[in-house]
Protein backbone atom coordinates (compact mmCIF):
# COMPACT_ATOMS: atom_id res chain seq x y z
CA UNK A 1 0.00 0.00 0.00
CA UNK A 2 2.81 2.40 0.92
CA UNK A 3 4.61 1.62 -2.31
CA UNK A 4 1.45 2.43 -4.31
CA UNK A 5 1.07 5.77 -2.52
CA UNK A 6 4.71 6.66 -3.22
CA UNK A 7 4.28 5.74 -6.90
CA UNK A 8 1.16 7.94 -7.09
CA UNK A 9 2.95 10.91 -5.47
CA UNK A 10 5.92 10.49 -7.82
CA UNK A 11 3.61 10.44 -10.86
CA UNK A 12 1.81 13.56 -9.63
CA UNK A 13 5.06 15.44 -9.10
CA UNK A 14 6.25 14.43 -12.59
CA UNK A 15 3.02 15.73 -14.11
CA UNK A 16 3.24 19.04 -12.25
CA UNK A 17 6.85 19.47 -13.31
CA UNK A 18 5.96 18.76 -16.94
CA UNK A 19 3.12 21.31 -16.94
CA UNK A 20 5.36 23.91 -15.30
CA UNK A 21 7.96 23.43 -18.00
CA UNK A 22 5.29 23.82 -20.70
CA UNK A 23 4.10 27.08 -19.17
CA UNK A 24 7.64 28.38 -18.91
CA UNK A 25 8.26 27.37 -22.52
CA UNK A 26 5.10 29.18 -23.66
CA UNK A 27 6.11 32.33 -21.80
CA UNK A 28 9.56 32.14 -23.38
CA UNK A 29 8.09 31.72 -26.84
CA UNK A 30 5.86 34.76 -26.42
CA UNK A 31 8.34 37.03 -24.64
CA UNK A 32 7.92 40.53 -26.04
CA UNK A 33 10.82 42.19 -27.81
CA UNK A 34 10.14 45.93 -28.00
CA UNK A 35 11.28 48.37 -30.66
CA UNK A 36 13.36 51.35 -29.51
CA UNK A 37 11.21 54.50 -29.20
CA UNK A 38 12.58 56.15 -32.35
CA UNK A 39 11.42 53.18 -34.45
CA UNK A 40 8.13 52.58 -32.62
CA UNK A 41 4.59 53.83 -33.23
CA UNK A 42 4.44 57.65 -33.13
CA UNK A 43 8.23 57.84 -32.66
CA UNK A 44 7.93 59.03 -29.07
CA UNK A 45 11.30 59.71 -27.46
CA UNK A 46 12.72 61.14 -24.24
CA UNK A 47 10.10 62.04 -21.66
CA UNK A 48 7.32 61.07 -24.08
CA UNK A 49 8.44 57.45 -24.23
CA UNK A 50 7.20 54.96 -21.63
CA UNK A 51 8.25 51.52 -20.47
CA UNK A 52 6.19 48.43 -21.17
CA UNK A 53 5.11 48.37 -17.54
CA UNK A 54 3.70 51.89 -17.78
CA UNK A 55 2.09 51.55 -21.22
CA UNK A 56 -1.62 50.85 -21.56
CA UNK A 57 -1.43 50.25 -25.32
CA UNK A 58 0.82 47.83 -27.21
CA UNK A 59 1.22 47.84 -30.98
CA UNK A 60 1.88 44.44 -32.57
CA UNK A 61 3.12 44.68 -36.18
CA UNK A 62 2.26 41.48 -38.05
CA UNK A 63 2.75 41.65 -41.81
CA UNK A 64 1.23 38.30 -42.73
CA UNK A 65 0.68 37.94 -46.48
CA UNK A 66 -0.21 34.41 -47.47
CA UNK A 67 -3.62 34.29 -49.17
CA UNK A 68 -4.02 37.55 -51.10
CA UNK A 69 -6.08 36.97 -54.22
CA UNK A 70 -5.67 40.24 -56.15
CA UNK A 71 -3.19 43.00 -55.33
CA UNK A 72 -0.26 42.16 -53.04
CA UNK A 73 2.00 44.09 -50.67
CA UNK A 74 0.29 43.68 -47.30
CA UNK A 75 3.46 42.16 -45.86
CA UNK A 76 4.89 45.69 -45.83
CA UNK A 77 1.79 47.34 -44.38
CA UNK A 78 2.74 47.29 -40.71
CA UNK A 79 6.15 48.86 -41.27
CA UNK A 80 4.66 51.54 -43.52
CA UNK A 81 2.17 52.41 -40.78
CA UNK A 82 4.93 52.70 -38.19
CA UNK A 83 7.02 54.94 -40.44
CA UNK A 84 4.07 57.17 -41.33
CA UNK A 85 2.98 57.44 -37.69
CA UNK A 86 6.03 59.62 -36.99
CA UNK A 87 4.31 62.33 -39.04
CA UNK A 88 0.97 62.15 -37.21
CA UNK A 89 0.13 65.24 -35.16
CA UNK A 90 -0.14 64.18 -31.51
CA UNK A 91 -2.71 66.80 -30.52
CA UNK A 92 -6.28 65.58 -31.07
CA UNK A 93 -8.57 68.50 -31.90
CA UNK A 94 -11.65 66.47 -30.98
CA UNK A 95 -10.44 65.39 -27.54
CA UNK A 96 -8.51 68.68 -27.11
CA UNK A 97 -5.39 67.10 -25.69
CA UNK A 98 -2.44 64.90 -26.61
CA UNK A 99 -4.13 61.59 -25.80
CA UNK A 100 -1.02 59.40 -25.84
CA UNK A 101 0.08 61.08 -22.62
CA UNK A 102 -2.92 59.57 -20.85
CA UNK A 103 -2.26 55.99 -21.87
CA UNK A 104 1.30 55.49 -23.13
CA UNK A 105 2.14 53.19 -26.03
CA UNK A 106 4.97 50.82 -26.91
CA UNK A 107 5.59 48.70 -30.00
CA UNK A 108 6.61 45.06 -30.30
CA UNK A 109 9.32 44.19 -32.81
CA UNK A 110 7.68 42.50 -35.79
CA UNK A 111 8.26 38.73 -35.57
CA UNK A 112 9.50 36.60 -38.44
CA UNK A 113 6.46 35.04 -40.10
CA UNK A 114 6.17 31.84 -42.13
CA UNK A 115 3.96 33.00 -44.99
CA UNK A 116 3.58 29.41 -46.20
CA UNK A 117 1.76 28.30 -43.04
CA UNK A 118 -1.10 30.55 -41.95
CA UNK A 119 -2.22 28.40 -38.96
CA UNK A 120 1.31 28.48 -37.55
CA UNK A 121 1.57 32.24 -38.08
CA UNK A 122 -1.78 32.77 -36.36
CA UNK A 123 -0.56 30.79 -33.35
CA UNK A 124 2.36 33.20 -33.04
CA UNK A 125 0.00 36.17 -33.18
CA UNK A 126 -2.34 34.53 -30.69
CA UNK A 127 0.54 34.12 -28.25
CA UNK A 128 1.66 37.73 -28.58
CA UNK A 129 -1.87 39.04 -28.18
CA UNK A 130 -2.53 36.75 -25.22
CA UNK A 131 0.56 38.05 -23.43
CA UNK A 132 -0.44 41.68 -23.92
CA UNK A 133 -4.02 40.99 -22.84
CA UNK A 134 -2.89 39.01 -19.79
CA UNK A 135 -0.79 41.99 -18.76
CA UNK A 136 -3.91 44.14 -18.69
CA UNK A 137 -3.01 46.18 -21.76
CA UNK A 138 -4.75 47.13 -25.01
CA UNK A 139 -3.42 45.20 -28.03
CA UNK A 140 -3.67 46.80 -31.46
CA UNK A 141 -2.38 44.71 -34.36
CA UNK A 142 -1.07 46.19 -37.61
CA UNK A 143 -1.48 43.83 -40.58
CA UNK A 144 -0.87 42.22 -42.93
CA UNK A 145 -3.86 40.70 -44.58
CA UNK A 146 -7.22 40.39 -42.83
CA UNK A 147 -6.65 36.74 -41.96
CA UNK A 148 -4.70 38.03 -38.92
CA UNK A 149 -8.00 38.61 -37.11
CA UNK A 150 -8.58 34.86 -36.82
CA UNK A 151 -5.49 34.66 -34.60
CA UNK A 152 -5.73 37.89 -32.63
CA UNK A 153 -9.39 37.31 -31.73
CA UNK A 154 -8.77 34.03 -29.87
CA UNK A 155 -7.60 35.48 -26.53
CA UNK A 156 -10.53 37.91 -26.55
CA UNK A 157 -13.02 35.13 -27.31
CA UNK A 158 -11.70 33.21 -24.30
CA UNK A 159 -11.77 36.20 -21.98
CA UNK A 160 -15.11 37.78 -22.90
CA UNK A 161 -18.23 35.57 -23.07
CA UNK A 162 -20.30 38.32 -24.74
CA UNK A 163 -17.77 39.70 -27.21
CA UNK A 164 -18.92 41.76 -30.19
CA UNK A 165 -16.80 42.81 -33.17
CA UNK A 166 -17.11 46.19 -34.83
CA UNK A 167 -16.07 45.48 -38.41
CA UNK A 168 -15.22 47.94 -41.19
CA UNK A 169 -14.75 46.38 -44.60
CA UNK A 170 -15.76 46.33 -48.25
CA UNK A 171 -16.27 42.56 -48.06
CA UNK A 172 -18.40 40.43 -45.77
CA UNK A 173 -15.56 37.87 -45.44
CA UNK A 174 -18.05 35.12 -44.58
CA UNK A 175 -16.71 32.49 -46.96
CA UNK A 176 -15.76 29.18 -45.37
CA UNK A 177 -12.32 29.38 -46.91
CA UNK A 178 -11.23 30.53 -50.36
CA UNK A 179 -8.99 29.03 -53.05
CA UNK A 180 -8.43 26.03 -50.80
CA UNK A 181 -7.27 28.08 -47.79
CA UNK A 182 -9.38 27.68 -44.65
CA UNK A 183 -7.85 30.82 -43.09
CA UNK A 184 -8.02 32.97 -46.22
CA UNK A 185 -8.40 36.73 -45.92
CA UNK A 186 -11.76 36.20 -47.62
CA UNK A 187 -12.83 34.04 -44.66
CA UNK A 188 -11.55 36.39 -41.94
CA UNK A 189 -14.89 37.09 -40.28
CA UNK A 190 -16.19 33.54 -40.76
CA UNK A 191 -13.20 32.24 -38.80
CA UNK A 192 -13.87 34.76 -36.02
CA UNK A 193 -17.51 33.64 -35.91
CA UNK A 194 -16.33 30.06 -35.38
CA UNK A 195 -16.37 31.22 -31.76
CA UNK A 196 -20.04 30.93 -30.86
CA UNK A 197 -19.88 33.68 -28.22
CA UNK A 198 -18.99 36.31 -30.82
CA UNK A 199 -21.43 38.53 -32.72
CA UNK A 200 -20.58 41.21 -35.26
CA UNK A 201 -21.62 44.62 -36.53
CA UNK A 202 -20.23 45.21 -40.03
CA UNK A 203 -20.06 48.63 -41.72
CA UNK A 204 -19.46 49.55 -45.34
CA UNK A 205 -19.98 46.11 -46.90
CA UNK A 206 -20.52 46.24 -50.66
CA UNK A 207 -19.30 42.84 -51.79
CA UNK A 208 -20.76 39.48 -50.79
CA UNK A 209 -20.78 36.23 -52.78
CA UNK A 210 -23.75 33.93 -53.29
CA UNK A 211 -21.91 31.25 -51.32
CA UNK A 212 -21.91 33.46 -48.21
CA UNK A 213 -25.65 34.12 -48.17
CA UNK A 214 -26.75 30.83 -46.51
CA UNK A 215 -24.37 31.42 -43.58
CA UNK A 216 -25.55 35.02 -43.27
CA UNK A 217 -29.20 34.01 -43.32
CA UNK A 218 -28.64 31.29 -40.72
CA UNK A 219 -26.81 33.68 -38.40
CA UNK A 220 -28.88 36.86 -38.57
CA UNK A 221 -28.99 36.83 -34.76
CA UNK A 222 -25.19 37.24 -34.70
CA UNK A 223 -24.49 39.26 -37.86
CA UNK A 224 -25.68 42.82 -38.41
CA UNK A 225 -24.57 44.32 -41.73
CA UNK A 226 -24.79 47.99 -42.66
CA UNK A 227 -24.36 48.05 -46.43
CA UNK A 228 -22.26 50.62 -48.21
CA UNK A 229 -25.14 51.29 -50.61
CA UNK A 230 -27.19 52.62 -47.69
CA UNK A 231 -24.49 54.89 -46.23
CA UNK A 232 -26.42 58.12 -46.81
CA UNK A 233 -29.26 56.77 -44.68
CA UNK A 234 -27.19 55.34 -41.83
CA UNK A 235 -28.24 56.17 -38.28
CA UNK A 236 -25.14 56.09 -36.07
CA UNK A 237 -27.09 55.37 -32.89
CA UNK A 238 -28.75 52.37 -34.53
CA UNK A 239 -25.42 51.06 -35.83
CA UNK A 240 -23.74 51.05 -32.42
CA UNK A 241 -26.79 50.04 -30.37
CA UNK A 242 -25.80 46.31 -30.29
CA UNK A 243 -22.45 47.32 -28.75
CA UNK A 244 -23.92 49.00 -25.69
CA UNK A 245 -22.35 47.84 -22.44
CA UNK A 246 -20.35 45.11 -24.14
CA UNK A 247 -16.65 44.43 -24.78
CA UNK A 248 -15.82 45.33 -28.38
CA UNK A 249 -13.01 44.18 -30.65
CA UNK A 250 -12.58 46.58 -33.58
CA UNK A 251 -11.28 45.19 -36.87
CA UNK A 252 -10.68 47.65 -39.69
CA UNK A 253 -9.95 46.38 -43.19
CA UNK A 254 -8.74 49.50 -44.99
CA UNK A 255 -10.61 48.58 -48.16
CA UNK A 256 -13.68 49.56 -46.15
CA UNK A 257 -12.77 53.10 -47.17
CA UNK A 258 -13.84 54.26 -50.60
CA UNK A 259 -11.27 53.44 -53.29
CA UNK A 260 -10.75 57.14 -53.99
CA UNK A 261 -9.49 57.56 -50.42
CA UNK A 262 -7.69 54.24 -49.95
CA UNK A 263 -6.12 53.02 -53.17
CA UNK A 264 -3.14 51.29 -51.48
CA UNK A 265 -4.95 48.08 -50.66
CA UNK A 266 -5.38 44.73 -52.38
CA UNK A 267 -8.95 45.38 -53.53
CA UNK A 268 -9.78 49.10 -53.57
CA UNK A 269 -13.53 49.42 -53.91
CA UNK A 270 -15.85 52.27 -54.92
CA UNK A 271 -18.91 53.11 -52.85
CA UNK A 272 -17.16 52.92 -49.49
CA UNK A 273 -17.01 54.96 -46.32
CA UNK A 274 -15.00 58.13 -45.78
CA UNK A 275 -12.96 59.41 -42.84
CA UNK A 276 -15.79 61.23 -41.08
CA UNK A 277 -18.07 58.18 -41.37
CA UNK A 278 -15.51 56.00 -39.60
CA UNK A 279 -14.74 58.57 -36.91
CA UNK A 280 -18.41 59.09 -36.08
CA UNK A 281 -19.03 55.36 -35.63
CA UNK A 282 -15.88 54.66 -33.62
CA UNK A 283 -16.46 57.66 -31.37
CA UNK A 284 -20.09 56.68 -30.77
CA UNK A 285 -19.05 53.09 -30.02
CA UNK A 286 -16.46 54.26 -27.50
CA UNK A 287 -19.09 56.19 -25.56
CA UNK A 288 -21.41 53.23 -24.95
CA UNK A 289 -19.07 50.23 -24.93
CA UNK A 290 -15.64 49.08 -23.83
CA UNK A 291 -13.32 48.78 -26.83
CA UNK A 292 -10.81 46.19 -25.62
CA UNK A 293 -8.63 45.56 -28.67
CA UNK A 294 -8.26 46.27 -32.38
CA UNK A 295 -6.53 45.54 -35.63
CA UNK A 296 -5.94 47.61 -38.77
CA UNK A 297 -5.19 45.52 -41.83
CA UNK A 298 -4.86 45.27 -45.63
CA UNK A 299 -2.59 48.26 -46.22
CA UNK A 300 -0.53 47.47 -49.33
CA UNK A 301 1.80 50.49 -49.47
CA UNK A 302 2.74 52.09 -52.79
CA UNK A 303 5.62 54.60 -53.13
CA UNK A 304 3.40 57.16 -54.85
CA UNK A 305 0.55 56.78 -52.35
CA UNK A 306 2.14 57.72 -49.03
CA UNK A 307 -1.10 59.48 -48.05
CA UNK A 308 -2.62 56.03 -47.60
CA UNK A 309 0.12 55.02 -45.16
CA UNK A 310 -0.52 58.21 -43.22
CA UNK A 311 -4.29 57.63 -43.18
CA UNK A 312 -3.78 54.12 -41.76
CA UNK A 313 -1.39 55.39 -39.08
CA UNK A 314 -3.70 58.22 -38.04
CA UNK A 315 -6.64 55.81 -37.98
CA UNK A 316 -4.74 53.61 -35.51
CA UNK A 317 -3.99 56.64 -33.31
CA UNK A 318 -7.64 57.72 -33.36
CA UNK A 319 -8.79 54.21 -32.43
CA UNK A 320 -6.47 54.25 -29.42
CA UNK A 321 -7.58 57.75 -28.47
CA UNK A 322 -11.29 56.97 -28.50
CA UNK A 323 -10.81 53.60 -26.83
CA UNK A 324 -8.50 54.73 -24.02
CA UNK A 325 -9.39 58.37 -23.33
CA UNK A 326 -12.84 58.71 -21.78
Amino acid sequence: MLVQILIYILALLTLLHSNTLKLLHFKTMTKLDLLPPDEAFLGLEGEDAVTYENAKAVVIPFGLEASVSYGGGTKDGAQAMLKASHQVELFDEDLWCEPYRQYGVVTVREPEIDNTDIPKALEVLEGLTQTVLDDGKFPIIFGGEHSISAGSIRPFAKKYPDLVMLHFDAHADLRDGYNGEHYSHAAAIRRCLDHENISIVSCGIRNISASEIPFLEANRHRINIHWGKDRKNWNIDEIVAPLKGRPVYLTFDLDGFDGSLMAATGTPEPGGIFWDDAMAIIKAASKISNIVGADVNELAPRPELHACDFLAAKLAYKILNYALVK
